[in-house]
């Protein structure tokens, strides 16, 4: 398809959403700190601060995920993908910026203007004596590895990006030079992000909740945020091709897109019920402290994100029509994606707010409103700048011909 008309109508219908979106958002997020107050110090807009981390940290995730993604796609040397890849690149695309989201959290945090994280309070950490124990782990070496993790990410993401796009840049490739130079990033990214997504959510999330610890906790949160990125990617696939794009990609290669939908979301329930049922099980006080503001507090967000997350995929992906309809996977993947925004949610919230929380507002909306606009405006950015269909790839043919 002619890339100016590509180009026109990225920006002349979907980001005009994208930009009411995030008009939306930001009105939100300003009367959502206006509003919110409370008279201990330490959860004072905590709530607003709270939830401005929960969609820096979800929506980068998912283009964290993506990327992770996309080299397992290129490790794996999988063909079946091949025709899909620059939707999954686009995602990636978003990282910087969710990132950059993170880092001045971070540093905001630092400078006590939120106490999203009690341990960079130097009052609590003080007075505490498990947190002033864990210093050594915090502190500047906690800097050092989140400059670390940025940094490597970052790289590996851009240096999978550029390959592809250079290859199309040839009138063939006939070493498949980029191709082979990705399959060899993408082995490493897999080798770098086996470490840091897990070390990644005990420095940026299960720190939230300093005095709890639990080994399962990164895999949970890889899980949620993989089968986060797979939807964000098959509604897009979905609604390029509604739209007319995307001609060459064959139902089998949305079937097995909603096969991933389905196989992970198995694995996020594993997860999620094996970390509180061990727990529940054991019932050793140092750990049931983490469920127990959640049980209290959060008992309907809690079976709310267990049934959204797990029932629902599982009835209405279980059939292989339904991974061939695509209204089905939009309408699930909708539900699933908001699904674990929730489970983001109440990740945070109970070790920020606790039993402050009254339930879900117009806060938490708001604020998913402000980063998906700005979100699906980077996104569709990146499907405007390249081709939609890769051109120098060996694994081309048998992608376009793919069939299940």
């Amino acid at each position: 398809m002619n890339t100016d008309k590509q180009n026109f109508i990225f920006t002349s219908k979907a980001k005009r959403v994208s930009f009411i979106l995030m008009a939306i958002g930001f009105v939100s997020i300003i009367c959502m700190f206006m509003m919110d107050r409370n008279d201990d110090p330490h959860y004072h807009s905590n709530r607003a601060w709270a939830n401005v981390f929960i969609g820096a940290f979800f929506f980068m995730a998912i283009s964290l995920a993506a990327a992770f993604f996309l080299g397992l796609q290129y490790a794996a040397e999988s063909a079946w993908s091949t025709s899909i890849k620059r939707v999954i690149e686009a995602v990636t695309m978003y990282l910087p910026y969710g990132l950059s989201f993170m880092m001045l959290l971070f540093i905001l945090g630092q400078m006590q203007v939120h106490h999203i994280y009690p341990w960079m309070d130097p009052e609590i950490a003080k007075h505490d004596k498990i947190i002033s124990g864990k210093m050594g782990y915090f502190g500047i070496f906690w800097w050092i590895r989140t400059i670390l993790y940025m940094i490597a990410w970052l790289w590996f993401t851009f240096k999978l990006r550029k390959n592809s796009l250079d290859a199309d840049k040839l009138d063939i490739d006939v070493n498949n030079s980029f191709h082979w130079k990705n399959v060899k990033l993408g082995a490493w990214f897999m080798v770098v992000f086996a470490v840091t997504s897990s070390t990644s959510a005990w420095d940026w999330m299960l720190s939230i909740d300093t005095h709890w610890f639990s080994t399962m906790f990164g895999w949970y949160m890889f899980s949620g945020m993989w089968i986060s990125a797979l939807t964000t990617i098959t509604i897009l696939i979905v609604w390029l091709k509604k739209l007319g794009y995307l001609e060459n990609v064959t139902e089998s290669t949305v079937h097995d897109m909603g096969k991933w939908m389905f196989a992970i979301s198995f694995l996020w329930t594993y997860l999620y019920f094996s970390q509180f049922m061990l727990i529940w099980y054991a019932d050793i006080p140092e750990e049931i402290i983490y469920f127990q503001t959640r049980w209290e507090s959060y008992k309907a967000l809690m079976w709310t994100v267990f049934f959204v997350n797990f029932a629902f995929p599982m009835i209405m992906l279980m059939s292989r029509d339904c991974k061939r309809n695509f209204f089905f996977l939009m309408f699930v993947g909708t539900i699933i994606f908001f699904g674990h925004y929730m489970d983001i949610i109440m990740v945070v919230m109970p070790g920020t707010v606790g039993h402050n929380w009254t339930g879900l507002s117009w806060m938490e909306f708001g604020t998913l409103f402000f980063y998906l606009g700005i979100f699906i405006y980077v996104v569709l950015n990146a499907l405007a700048k390249a081709p939609l269909q890769v051109k120098n790839h060996p694994f081309l043919q048998e992608s376009l011909h793919h069939s299940v």
